[in-house]
């Protein structure tokens, strides 16, 4: 399905005492990574949720490998792996950008709702959405 790449620099605000990323902002990458594989197929997530489209996140995992330091730039990859009637999936990887070394992998599955988090079927809330990541 459909994959993009950004990058992120590691601010100094993003590691912990002992000098590493403190590791819940792993989590806030995969949002950003989300949130530009949207944006990069037309759908910021701004457009979805006026169209009525929440994303809410229903399950998350992430597996460190390696700690990302300050000043790293890291290349966050985000794919949409599956796609069901109600859900949808995407599985991350970070990498340091500069070796290609793999930190951490990890996906999130977020349940497709309405702005009451009612379940909605996005190949009927929005096709052409729906069409673009079975095309993707």
């Amino acid at each position: 399905m459909i994959e993009h790449k950004n990058l992120i620099r590691v601010i100094y605000a993003d590691t912990d005492a002992m000098g590493v990323v403190y590791h819940t902002n792993y989590i806030k990458w995969f949002e950003a990574g989300r949130s530009e594989l949207l944006r990069s197929i037309g759908y910021p997530y701004s457009q979805l949720e006026e169209e009525g489209v929440m994303l809410p996140v229903a399950e998350c995992s992430c597996k460190y490998k390696l700690p990302a330091v300050y000043d790293d730039l890291l290349e966050v990859t985000s794919r949409i792996s599956e796609l069901k009637a109600a859900t949808i999936t995407l599985d991350y990887e970070i990498r340091r950008a500069a070796t290609g070394e793999l930190l951490v992998t990890g996906w999130t599955k977020h349940a497709i709702t309405d702005h009451s988090f009612k379940p909605v079927r996005l190949r009927n809330k929005n096709r052409a959405l729906y069409d673009r990541i079975i095309e993707g």
